[in-house]
């Protein structure tokens, strides 16, 4: 399995012959690496509906067909615009071709903004567990620190954590180093900072805090291996 990590919450899984994109905010942010016309994902995994998670999922998946897994809520509204998508909720697991797919509880809030100034409700948001070839991907998506991270680790064995260290929206690095003591993941990815002004953070202060679990800061672009 390789994984790829694109600046601020951008995942990219390729395993099985199948490429995954998570939260693919690609348009408007500058710390990507990536074009969104040049993504041909075969599914992408929503975590929530705030633009800059949805991000450009709406054209790539107008022009490639992807399915999309998301929250109910979230996947409703993106079936509307026409998109082939299908609908989880919180504690749900499924079984695809590609992979399983849990959805986890993430403390934060979930909205779709328009061109309209509409604010459109899109349910919960979440964290994904994504399982495949015998390995585990937790993206936490936006959320705080929460006691059930314990829970989570304690029944799954998490091979790559993406936590968001931003603050402000999110957890700072102060309890995202909580939340890797509560997860116990084999390696730990810092995510959602410094794409804008509030959630501007030092990666290596989180890393510093951090002592006894293996951090990788990493770069647009950069992957592993697993």
């Amino acid at each position: 399995m390789k994984i790829s990590y694109h600046g601020h919450s951008v995942v990219k899984i390729e395993t099985a012959g199948k490429t995954i994109l998570i939260d693919p905010f690609i348009t408007g942010n500058e710390l990507t690496d990536l074009k969104a016309s040049d993504q041909t994902p075969d599914v992408i995994l929503l975590t929530h509906g705030h633009n800059d998670h949805v991000g450009d999922t709406i054209e790539i998946a107008k022009r490639y067909n992807p399915l999309i897994v998301a929250p109910n809520e979230l996947a409703v509204y993106l079936g509307w615009q026409g998109l082939n998508t299908h609908g989880m909720n919180i504690g749900g697991m499924n079984e695809f071709e590609f992979g399983s797919v849990k959805l986890t509880q993430a403390f934060h809030s979930s909205s779709y903004t328009t061109d309209e100034n509409e604010i459109i409700y899109t349910g919960m948001p979440s964290g994904i567990l994504f399982t495949a070839e015998g390995k585990t991907v937790y993206h936490a998506g936006d959320t705080s620190l929460f006691g059930d991270m314990a829970l989570i680790g304690k029944r799954q064995t998490i091979d790559v954590a993406f936590l968001p260290i931003g603050d402000n929206f999110t957890m700072g690095p102060e309890d995202a180093a909580v939340a890797v003591e509560l997860l116990n993941p084999k390696l730990v990815v810092p995510i959602h900072y410094n794409t804008f002004p509030p959630i501007r953070q030092n990666p290596q202060q989180f890393k510093n805090l951090v002592s006894t679990h293996e951090v990788n800061i990493m770069q647009a672009g950069d992957s592993i291996e697993i």
